[in-house]
């Protein structure tokens, strides 16, 4: 019952280079934001694939296996959050099978909605599956393909899926990175020295060291192996559905998502927030961390001073919570704080990306008011969230968005706030680079650019 969206997954890969397993855990560290259920890596050394995964961050991995001890010249990693799927160690990736080509490893960030169908229909045919994951799904089909080679039995079992997916195979010689044809998820491709590296986000070029050559083309198939690289086109949509709430809440601001400036284009998002719902207020602040990027945005364009009200723990789990006691209130004054010196006596605006169930936001209200400020105004800088994601994100089904229900006057008065206003859908498009019409906005506004289960109940996650 969180009131957070979570993102899926993160992937990560190097071919061709030295230090493999630290450099793949590193940039894993880098994308750690996009899962913390399990993390792993494959890496291949010419004759074999090996695999080692573990729940928890990427800390864990690194603590619970002799990373020293493996060694090759290919390798792929995963961060791993979970929807209807369960959290199990089966369950995290890479996922390695043996098949009639050798032994082939799987990463996978987004969501397949037409697997259910396709693992029913395998399971009559006398398939067993060891997961509850899609890529699983994925990895049988692509071994059932009358192909002749892998790379073709690739394109094949790709072309027929539909939702979002970011892939990364991985053989005992060759890399192959797949990513769908609408391009929901954002993947790109760099260059380390004389490696070829793919990632989630380019935040792990960073930590890295390596050069963002340009992001992974919607519907691209890319064969990686020691004669170099090589792409293919193998679907092609009638239009790109860039998922918008990468640049309101998921991606790290220091990023560059859809080949543009995260950070730059989530303050646009602030200014705009400002532009149409302008606010009496004597401080700005943020709910940290996600939202503090459009919150400077805001106060630049309002004039009004950006202050830090809230402060956010980055090291509490799940054991400190008492069961005995309200357990969601325990779980957000562990997580913030109000700063009393900052917040007593003032007009607080709240700039927040995002309210899912409104239940986290209505407790800061008033840890906000506890604090002393004599009005809480809150400003949302996205538009209601009323529907459910199928296509990588965890947002609770229609019945549980308190926007598929309230109105936002309803959600204001049930928040205990003085105002609430949300950025408009058409402020949102207008703030995102490029074509509108480029982007998936099916939270906002119902519109599901690909294929969606028929009883609407979400497909497994990877």
């Amino acid at each position: 019952m969180s009131d957070e969206v979570k993102e899926e997954c993160g992937v990560l890969g190097i071919f061709n280079g030295d230090h493999l397993t630290r450099n793949v855990t590193m940039g894993l560290y880098a994308l750690q934001h996009r899962g913390q259920e399990s993390a792993g890596f494959a890496i291949a050394n010419g004759e074999r694939v090996r695999v080692r995964k573990s729940m928890g961050l990427v800390s864990h991995l690194v603590k619970e296996h002799n990373l020293d001890e493996l060694s090759g010249f290919a390798s792929i990693g995963h961060v791993r959050y979970s929807t209807t799927g369960s959290s199990t160690l089966v369950n995290a990736q890479p996922i390695l099978v043996s098949c009639k080509w050798g032994h082939l490893a799987i990463v996978h960030n987004g969501n397949l909605t037409n697997t259910p169908e396709m693992r029913d229909e395998m399971e009559r045919d006398g398939h067993i599956f060891l997961s509850t994951t899609d890529s699983e799904v994925l990895l049988h089909e692509i071994a059932r393909t009358k192909a002749d080679t892998l790379a073709e039995a690739i394109h094949q079992a790709c072309a027929k899926l539909t939702g979002s997916f970011c892939i990364i195979f991985l053989t005992k010689d060759t890399m192959f990175v797949a990513r769908d044809g609408f391009g929901f998820r954002p993947m790109c491709l760099g260059k380390m020295n004389k490696s070829w590296v793919i990632a989630s986000e380019t935040c792990a070029f960073d930590l890295l060291g390596a050069d963002y050559l340009r992001d992974v083309q919607p519907g691209e198939l890319i064969t990686i192996d020691r004669a170099g690289m090589r792409s293919e086109i193998f679907t092609k949509k009638p239009r790109k559905a860039h998922c918008i709430f990468e640049y309101v809440y998921f991606s790290r601001p220091d990023s560059l998502i859809f080949e543009h400036s995260c950070d730059k284009i989530r303050r646009r998002i602030g200014r705009q927030l400002a532009k149409e719902c302008p606010v009496s207020a004597d401080i700005v602040i943020a709910v940290p961390d996600s939202s503090t990027t459009a919150a400077i945005g805001y106060a630049q364009e309002s004039k009004i001073p950006f202050e830090i009200g809230l402060l956010r723990n980055h090291y509490v789990g799940r054991t400190f919570i008492d069961p005995t006691q309200d357990v969601r209130e325990q779980k957000v004054r562990l997580k913030f704080n109000a700063i009393q010196g900052v917040l007593k006596g003032k007009r607080v605006c709240v700039v927040e990306d995002s309210i899912v169930r409104g239940t986290t936001l209505k407790l800061i209200a008033k840890m906000i008011r506890d604090a002393g400020a004599t009005e809480v105004h809150i400003r949302i800088s996205s538009p209601p969230v009323a529907h459910p994601c199928f296509f990588g994100m965890d947002f609770p089904t229609s019945g549980e968005l308190v926007a598929s229900s309230l109105s936002p006057a309803e959600i204001g008065r049930m928040l205990n706030v003085d105002s609430l206003g949300y950025l408009s859908a058409q402020g949102l498009r207008g703030a995102a680079p490029g074509n509108p019409g480029d982007y998936c906005a099916a939270c906002f506004d119902g519109v599901y650019p690909d294929y969606i289960p028929n009883d609407s109940s979400k497909s497994h996650c990877s």
